[in-house]
């Protein structure tokens, strides 16, 4: 039995324009120590499934579909048992740990505060054990600075104050939703190999979520590439880079910056770009999510869902027009 698995797994946001879908049938399986990446632009549905996954969607939206927990159904969980798996055996990292935090609480108490709700634990016990995880993450005096404020840490140690909290109570599922944003590179590779050892070390599965493909490349096994709130292709991160098949995931990669071609490229050159705009969510087809966008759109893109097409492995992408874009050159099917 997977330890985390979503089936089908819907999210529907009701506005006073009607209902928008924000998360178009995502599906899933993780086992323990395994690591899986989400990516896709901004506003393709990835912060949507992780808040989702923690039981924190805002109080308009509806999920539907599957998620279990070692077997257990969370969809329609009520609250009072979500708090209980929340920072306990699913524990997330925030985008923006500055938003995060509780700016008038000390660190060392917040870092404390989920050992003594979860794990019973005494206030000075669960401050030592905080002390001891502020020293795990690389804090510099974390007896001292266990008393300071959020505002008095750099970016990179709030972020490294977040992953103590997210690792508390050792959670059987760590979410990792953009956890090096804003960061310099130096302290994210720090943040990230921090994360692989923790993950190691105690066997949790991994979900991160990134619009970086090269983190998402070096730090999981599988990964799922969404666009409006659909998954458009899945499998091993390696064979998705290695043979990317859907038009949006090879307009992805074709649009990375390469350092080598921009030294050879003259200044009026543009980067490969992806064709048209992302639809808002009220705009999307009932078809394909890539629909209007992709090379390849046909008139039953636009109505009809596409059909999976399974490649080597567990290798598999979406497209009616599977066919044709198998057949292509990857810069014409990236709409380069």
């Amino acid at each position: 039995m997977p330890l985390l698995q979503a089936d089908q797994l819907r999210v529907d946001l009701r506005t006073h324009r009607g209902s928008a879908t924000a998360v178009r049938g995502v599906s899933f399986a993780l086992e323990r120590g395994d690591t899986l990446g989400l990516i896709g632009e901004s506003g393709c549905g990835k912060s949507m499934t992780a808040l989702a996954l923690m039981g924190l969607l805002p109080d308009n939206a509806r999920v539907h579909g599957s998620l279990k927990l070692d077997g257990q159904e969370l969809v329609g969980l009520p609250d009072r048992d979500w708090r209980r798996l929340r920072g306990n055996r699913i524990a997330m990292i925030f985008q923006e740990p500055m938003t995060a935090l509780n700016p008038v609480h000390r660190v060392g108490a917040q870092i404390a505060e989920p050992l003594m709700l979860h794990k019973g634990l005494a206030a000075r016990a669960a401050r030592q054990r905080a002390v001891e995880l502020m020293a795990r993450v690389g804090i510099p005096e974390p007896a001292r600075r266990a008393d300071s404020f959020p505002h008095q840490f750099s970016g990179g140690q709030r972020q490294r104050i977040m992953i103590a909290m997210a690792l508390a109570c050792e959670p059987d599922v760590l979410i990792a939703d953009e956890p090096t944003t804003a960061l310099d590179v130096t302290v994210q590779q720090q943040i990230l190999t921090l994360i692989r050892e923790l993950v190691a070390e105690r066997g949790m599965a991994l979900v991160l979520i990134s619009h970086d493909l090269g983190l998402i490349a070096q730090n999981v096994r599988r990964m799922l590439v969404m666009y409006g709130g659909a998954v458009v292709e899945s499998g091993p991160a390696d064979a998705v880079f290695r043979q990317p098949a859907h038009p949006y995931t090879r307009g992805l990669l074709a649009a990375r910056p390469n350092l080598a071609q921009r030294l050879r490229a003259h200044r009026s050159d543009r980067l490969p770009t992806i064709a048209g705009t992302v639809p808002e969510l009220f705009a999307l087809p009932p078809g394909c999510p890539f629909a209007g966008r992709c090379p390849f759109t046909e008139h039953a893109c636009w109505s009809e869902a596409p059909p999976r097409v399974d490649l080597d492995g567990a290798h598999r992408f979406w497209c009616r027009r599977a066919e044709a874009v198998l057949d292509a050159p990857e810069s014409i099917a990236a709409g380069a």
